[in-house]
């Protein structure tokens, strides 16, 4: 939210299953004469896990569920699975749908080049993008052609006043050096748009890379310091210039480091929330010229702005005012060939595939098909997901959805009675919150367009002409009303999410697949996988971030004070449990960081459970799938959707940036929680999952 395993003998299935499922009833005695027939129960109907839709094979039955349940549903699969060497990381739900929505896209791309001109111009479109980057020879033969112009002018900054002008031109193609621009809904009035001024300008993946000081942070930094001296004498620096620009591009991200928030500072909507206007921005950072920026953008206009982070913006200016030339001319001149490498000549890419492999531990470059597809998704993803919807979208998926997100929604409306810590006019508040939130499926209702010229010749010249016309769509949009209807993510795309501010839940059709939905598998199975998801997303809308939002969507202290403090002490616990997990051994999970996921990973599985119960209730027929009872077969559904390997490196930087906690503890941490996965599987209280103090918020 991002394999074939060893046989295993059916006997062994059986009788180790057997022995973790909840033993079967006692024989009912004959009733007395004079007593009334017990009504019949359910009929059992005896299946394999593979009919109902789990994988039997990777399961590891010498583990014990109630000790570490996500190596009980994954354990043989985490050991018969290899990570391919193009990735850093494999999970068995995210990954094994991408590849499969991946190969559609190729075969899509490699029709739309072969398309005639005279047919379909979306399909031209994307075929030309496309085969332009595929021309790995074109790309070689034109080498810096498309960024020469930009190099030229930053070789050629001499004077301080140069630098605002400068700035706006590389923003205007979508290179951010120092911050960025774009429009989104004001936090105070969801109705409308406006600028928005946010912390940018950096290289490594956070500003935490340049401010720790443990010996795996200061070997990252060396080698960075390493990567931009090579990339720089590629570009056609001598090896002293080269050696220098790599410490002016370190010292001066340093210093941009040390003025941007932390990654949990920004978790703070309130935080976030600076409105100015132009004056403001003005008394913010003096040395730099806003109404040239402005102008240069081709929107003089634009008046109300939010800075996500006023220190931020105060010591950039202090930095305008204080670092020499030689350094900006280094540092903005990295800014292009940074933003830019991967569409540039083969020796850039490789280079720069060098300092990706230091920092996620991937083996091998992914081949040059899988880039192109990325990044015709990127930049034409709604023309690319069009004839996708056509071949991998059935209507079953969308009805499956909608049953969905009704289901779990009564489920929600059901436990907000139930909450203990909230007053009756704080849940009136959360129902009607819930009641006004809107859900998209599959994809848009109205397509984007990409009004953008793609030459079949020139790909680093489509990438920027694509990177400029979204940042002309977006600043477009500042002024109007709120557009409902737009997705932040393509259809092709295994994910999902919800948005504070629209009040929505989007569910892509390239998540809408086995095994997070398989028409095949069982209901338990398929609320278990999907259901969780629903479930997940829908309480974003009231973690400890999207709680500080209104229905709609408006930034609003809608919480009485006690309630409040009560829903403050729940998350606590989250913060506290969660933190002493380690994403690999030395390397704790960031309780803060994780706090919205990991609330939405447990409430969202107390959702999926209980709409799966209430769908289930009063059915005539039970199955039991070898051994294990409908119930464990919703759990396991839910493990084995998060069953993943990853290397060292990309699990230490995903510690350090991601908001999610590593997949084994989004399993077990929102399990141990709920008691009815305690109750499933016989647990005791006091193992680990059925600790003595769970958490629980929602």
């Amino acid at each position: 939210m991002r394999k074939i395993a060893p046989f295993i003998p059916l006997t062994a299935v059986v009788a180790l299953a057997a022995s973790c499922a909840q033993p079967a009833p006692p024989p009912v005695a004959p009733p007395a004469a004079s007593a009334q027939p017990a009504p019949p129960g359910p009929k059992v109907e005896k299946v394999s896990l593979e009919s109902v839709g789990i994988d039997g094979t990777a399961l590891d039955r010498s583990v014990d569920p109630c000790q570490d349940f996500y190596q009980f549903a994954c354990g043989s699969w985490i050991k018969n699975t290899k990570i391919p060497g193009d990735k850093s990381r494999w999970v068995r739900s995210f990954n094994v749908i991408h590849k499969k929505n991946e190969l559609v896209l190729r075969k899509i791309l490699e029709n739309a080049e072969k398309s005639g001109k005279d047919e379909n111009a979306s399909l031209n479109k994307i075929g030309d993008y496309y085969s332009a980057c595929m021309d790995e020879n074109a790309v070689d033969k034109a080498g810096l052609k498309p960024i020469k112009p930009l190099l030229d002018k930053a070789k050629h900054l001499y004077h301080p006043k140069a630098i605002s002008a400068f700035v706006t031109e590389l923003h205007k193609d979508g290179i951010w050096a120092l911050f960025d621009v774009s429009s989104d809904q004001d936090f105070k009035d969801a109705t409308r748009y406006i600028a928005y001024l946010d912390q940018d300008g950096l290289g490594l993946p956070d500003r935490d890379y340049y401010t720790k000081q443990d010996d795996k942070s200061k070997e990252i930094r060396k080698k960075y310091r390493e990567h931009v001296a090579a990339m720089m004498k590629l570009a056609g620096w001598n090896k002293r210039a080269a050696d220098q620009a790599s410490k002016d591009v370190m010292e001066v991200e340093t210093d941009l480091a040390k003025i941007s928030k932390t990654k949990v500072e920004r978790r703070d909507p309130k935080s976030l929330y600076n409105p100015v206007d132009r004056k403001g921005v003005e008394k913010l950072a003096s040395h730099f010229e806003w109404n040239r920026y402005f102008e240069g953008l081709g929107f003089p206009k634009i008046k109300d702005i939010n800075v996500t982070s006023k220190k931020f913006f105060s010591g950039m200016d202090e930095l305008l005012g204080k670092v020499s030339m030689p350094k900006w001319r280094n540092y903005f001149a990295w800014q292009i060939i940074n933003a830019t490498a991967d569409a540039l000549p083969k020796k850039f890419v490789d280079e720069n595939f060098k300092m990706r492999q230091v920092l996620t531990g991937q083996k091998e470059q992914r081949p040059r098909w899988k880039r192109c597809v990325a990044s015709t998704d990127a930049e034409l993803g709604e023309l690319l997901a069009q004839p996708f919807v056509k071949q991998r979208f059935g209507g079953d998926s969308k009805a499956f959805a909608l049953k969905l997100v009704h289901a779990i929604g009564k489920a929600f409306e059901k436990d907000v009675q139930t909450l203990d810590w909230m007053d009756p006019a704080t849940k009136q508040r959360a129902r009607e919150k819930f009641q006004a939130m809107a859900y998209l499926i599959g994809y848009p209702d109205k397509w984007k367009e990409y009004k953008f010229k793609v030459d079949p010749h020139d790909y680093a010249g489509n990438l920027l002409r694509g990177q400029a016309w979204e940042v002309e769509r977006q600043l477009q949009k500042i002024g109007k009303p709120v557009d409902r209807g737009e997705w932040e993510m393509t259809p092709p795309t295994v994910n999902a999410y919800y948005t504070a501010q629209k009040n929505q839940m989007v569910f892509p059709a390239g998540i809408l697949q086995p095994p997070f939905y398989d028409v095949k598998a069982s209901i338990p199975v398929n609320l278990g996988a999907m259901g969780m998801v629903v479930g997940h997303e829908l309480t974003h809308g009231f973690d400890d971030e999207g709680s500080q939002f209104d229905k709609k969507g408006n930034l609003e202290d809608w919480w009485t004070p006690e309630v409040k403090k009560q829903f403050k002490a729940k998350t606590s616990c989250i913060v506290d449990q969660y933190g002493k997990y380690e994403s690999i051994p030395g390397v704790h999970v960031n309780g803060k960081l994780t706090l919205g996921e990991n609330i939405a990973d447990n409430g969202g599985i107390k959702l999926a459970y209980n709409a799966y119960k209430a769908l289930r209730a009063g059915a005539k027929t039970v199955k039991v799938a070898d051994g294990f009872s409908e119930d464990q077969q919703f759990f396991l559904a839910t493990g084995q959707i998060w069953c993943s390997k990853q290397h060292a490196a990309i699990a230490r930087m995903l510690a350090q940036v991601d908001p999610h906690s590593p997949p084994h503890y989004r399993v077990d941490g929102s399990l141990s929680n709920l008691p009815a996965f305690a109750e499933a599987f016989s647990c005791k209280a006091g193992t680990p999952m059925h600790p003595k103090n769970a958490c629980s918020v929602w």
